[in-house]
């Protein structure tokens, strides 16, 4: 009965040692472990039950039966996001190299169809858009030229508006028409600017040039509306910066259109720098003997007493001495400013009057 008990203990433990050993094996291990019990009969059924049932001997020597061993199913491998996405785009990629290359080409070489998007009542409805902004803008442009006439303080600063209200509206309009009336596809936007772009830009360099001057002017600024200034051989006020050519009034009341480009390209000199005011210059010639002192009293209250000299600045009498084929003179420049840049040559033509008129009388111009 010893032997017999031994006997029945050391399968018990041998079992029980076959099992543990069991436990460590890897997954496929298990499931080849698990048919090959399968087919000896020495398993039951149960896909979690790795122990073998006990033997007859187990149950007439009281042994407890082991207990079941849940083995859990070995979890799925992880992949993440950015695997995905990856894994997505070269099978995207595999495919277009397939079949994509022949299919890229036809539609770039392929014309836009535009029948869709021009039609006579687009047509229509687009210059009727047109005249409407013409119309305003000009209504616009004179509402506020009435307004800086009205208002001198505020003149310049309302004409500085005129340039920039006229670009925002025809930019307006321009996006209007495109995405609002037509609506054309990016597909025959991008077709249209390639083919006519080239052609556009060789035919019209020097009408870019001046589009390109006018916007520097306006964003740069060296003169504004209102300016006195000179620009190669005309001098007057600027009466108007547009995109292609700026506009001067010369002293004559004579309108001077010069374009962009030029006036880029050259030195400009302004009088007023954008203010309402603006030195004038009155010259005089006389006598290298006459009295100087008693000239610049003169100059000086002929000035002083003008409607149109403006009092918060200094004026000024400068001499200098003129050599020519049959002497010398002396030359007076007599520097005031004026309240208003339109007073300049009324004020420079009443000084001039003025001022010889009282030096006759004194008689300071004998000798000349």
């Amino acid at each position: 009965m010893k032997t017999l008990s031994y006997t029945i203990h050391m399968a018990f433990f041998a079992k029980l040692l076959t099992a543990l050993f069991l436990l460590h094996l890897p997954v496929s291990g298990l499931l080849a472990s698990e048919d090959t019990l399968r087919r000896s009969d020495t398993v039951t059924e149960s896909p979690g039950l790795l122990i073998p049932p006990p033997s007859e001997s187990d149950v007439a020597s009281g042994e407890q039966p082991a207990e079941r061993v849940e083995v859990p199913a070995p979890p799925a491998p992880y992949v993440s996001t950015e695997q995905e996405v990856d894994r997505e785009y070269f099978v995207s990629e595999a495919e277009n190299e397939a079949a994509g290359t022949p299919r890229l080409r036809d539609e770039i070489m392929q014309a836009p169809d535009v029948r869709n998007v021009i039609s006579v009542g687009k047509i229509f409805w687009a210059l009727v858009f047109i005249f409407l902004a013409y119309f305003i803008l000009r209504a616009i442009s004179g509402l506020l030229s009435l307004i800086s006439e009205r208002n001198p303080r505020f003149k310049t600063s309302i004409r500085r508006l005129l340039p920039m209200v006229k670009i925002s509206g025809w930019a307006l309009l321009t996006y209007i028409i495109i995405n609002g009336i037509f609506q054309p596809p990016a597909e025959t936007v991008f077709a249209f600017f390639a083919s006519v772009g080239v052609a556009v830009g060789f035919a019209s360099q020097d009408f870019l040039k001046n589009i390109f001057g006018g916007l520097m002017i306006l964003f740069d600024k060296p003169f504004q509306i209102g300016d006195k200034i000179e620009s190669g051989k005309y001098y007057g006020e600027v009466m108007e910066v547009g995109l292609r050519s700026t506009r001067v009034v010369t002293p004559d009341d004579s309108i001077v259109t010069i374009p962009n480009s030029e006036m880029m390209n050259q030195s400009i000199s302004n009088a007023n720098s954008s203010e309402n005011n603006c030195q004038v210059v009155a010259e005089f010639f006389l006598p290298v003997s006459v009295d100087t002192g008693k000239v610049r009293q003169i100059a000086m209250e002929a000035a002083q007493v003008s409607r149109y000299v403006y009092l918060k600045k200094p004026i000024y009498v400068e001499y200098s001495n003129v050599l020519v084929p049959r002497g010398s003179f002396l030359k007076m420049r007599l520097k005031a400013y004026v309240m208003d840049v339109r007073f300049e040559f009324p004020f420079q033509s009443e000084m001039t009057e003025i001022v010889l008129r009282e030096l006759k009388k004194e008689g300071l111009l004998e000798g000349l």
